[in-house]
C-alpha cells in the first residue's frame, strides 16, 4: 500500500511538470520562442491562486477564501496576462536576447516574491493553502490517489486542447512563422500578434501548473521557483521531443523518475553530513541521461513522429 501511495505521489508531481512542459512546448516547439523564464510564470500562478483561496491573514494582503477552481482560473488569467505583456514587450527580440530577457523576468518575479512580504509572505512563504480532498488526508493512499486523479484530468484536458490547437488554422500559422516567417508575413499574417498569443497561452498553462502544485503541497515559498525549475522543464521537453505534446508528457515522467531516483540513491549511499554535496549528483544524472538520449535520438524520443506530422509524411512500412 505504501508503494502504491508513493507511486501516486510520484505521478502527481510528474504530471504537474508535464503541464508546464506542455506550455513550454507551445512556446518553443510550436512557435520557436526561447523562454528561459518558465519558473517566473509558474510562480505567478502559484501565488495568485494561493492568495485567492487561503483564509484571511492579517500579516499580508489576499486571503479571500475563494474556491480552488476559481483560484486556478485566476492563476491562468494572471499568468496569461503577465506572459502577454512580457511577450508584447520582448518578442521583437530573437533567440539569445529573448532568453536573457525572459530569464530577467523570472528573476524579478522571484525577488518580488522574496521581498514583498505584505503580499507574498516573503521568505516565510504562504501556508494553509487549501488542498483538494483535505478530508482524506488521514488516509494517505486514498488522498494521493484522489489528487492523482485530479491532476491526471487537468493534464489530459491540457494535452487534448493543445493537440486540437496545433492542428487548427491557428496552430498552422504558428508553425509557418517558426519555419519561414517571411513567407507567413507575405500571406498577411501578423507575426507579433500570433506570437504574443502563443506566449500568453503557454504562460497561462505554466500558471495553472503552479496553482495545481501549490494546492497539492499546501505551501509555497520563493525557493520553489529558482532557475533550477526552468532547467528541469527544458530537459523534460528536449528528452521527450520538442514539438510533440506526447513527448512533453513522457519526457516529464522520465526525467522526474531519474531525478527522484537519483535523489533516493544519494540519500542511501551517502551519510547525512555529505548529502547536501551529494545532491549535485542529481544534476549529473540528468546531464548524463540527456547526453545518452540525444546521441541516439537527436530530436528526442518523439522527434521523428513530430517530423512526420509536421510535413504530412507517413511512416514507411517494412519491406
Amino acid at each position: 500500500m505504501d508503494l502504491i501511495g508513493y507511486g501516486a505521489f510520484f505521478l502527481t508531481t510528474a504530471l504537474i511538470f508535464a503541464i508546464i512542459s506542455l506550455g513550454l512546448n507551445l512556446q518553443w516547439g510550436l512557435t520557436g520562442l526561447f523562454n528561459v523564464g518558465v519558473a517566473g510564470f509558474v510562480a505567478i500562478g502559484a501565488y495568485t491562486s494561493a492568495l485567492m483561496t487561503t483564509p484571511d491573514d492579517p500579516t499580508r494582503l489576499g486571503g479571500f477564501g475563494l474556491p480552488i477552481l476559481i483560484g486556478w482560473a485566476g492563476a491562468m488569467a494572471v499568468s496569461g496576462i503577465a506572459a502577454a505583456i512580457t511577450g508584447f514587450a520582448t518578442l521583437r527580440l530573437r533567440s539569445d536576447y529573448l532568453a536573457i530577457t525572459t530569464f530577467g523576468v523570472s528573476v524579478v518575479v522571484q525577488l518580488v516574491a522574496l521581498n514583498a512580504q505584505k503580499l507574498t509572505g516573503g521568505a516565510f512563504g504562504v501556508g494553509f493553502i487549501p488542498r483538494p480532498f483535505a478530508g482524506l488526508a488521514e488516509t494517505p493512499l486514498l488522498f494521493n490517489l484522489s489528487n492523482l486523479a485530479i491532476v491526471a484530468v487537468v493534464t489530459l484536458l491540457a494535452y487534448l486542447a493543445l493537440e486540437h490547437l496545433s492542428r487548427s488554422p491557428w496552430g498552422r500559422v504558428l508553425k509557418a512563422l517558426r519555419e519561414d516567417e517571411r513567407a507567413a508575413i507575405s500571406l498577411g499574417k501578423s507575426a507579433r500578434f500570433y506570437r504574443v498569443q502563443a506566449f500568453a497561452v503557454g504562460g497561462a498553462l505554466m500558471g495553472l501548473a503552479g496553482a495545481v502544485q501549490a494546492h497539492f503541497t499546501g505551501f509555497i515559498a520563493p525557493d520553489n521557483y529558482a532557475p533550477m525549475l526552468t532547467f528541469q522543464v527544458w530537459v523534460m521537453l528536449i528528452v521527450g521531443g520538442s514539438g510533440s505534446n506526447l513527448g512533453a508528457v513522457v519526457g516529464s515522467v522520465l526525467v522526474w523518475a531519474i531525478w527522484a531516483g537519483s535523489g533516493a540513491l544519494t540519500a542511501t549511499l551517502f551519510p547525512p553530513e555529505q548529502q547536501a554535496r551529494a545532491a549535485s549528483l542529481q544534476i549529473v544524472a540528468i546531464g548524463v541521461m540527456l547526453c545518452v538520449i540525444l546521441l541516439f535520438r537527436p530530436n528526442g524520443l518523439f522527434g521523428n513522429l513530430t517530423y512526420r506530422r509536421r510535413f504530412g509524411l507517413k511512416a514507411r512500412k517494412p519491406s
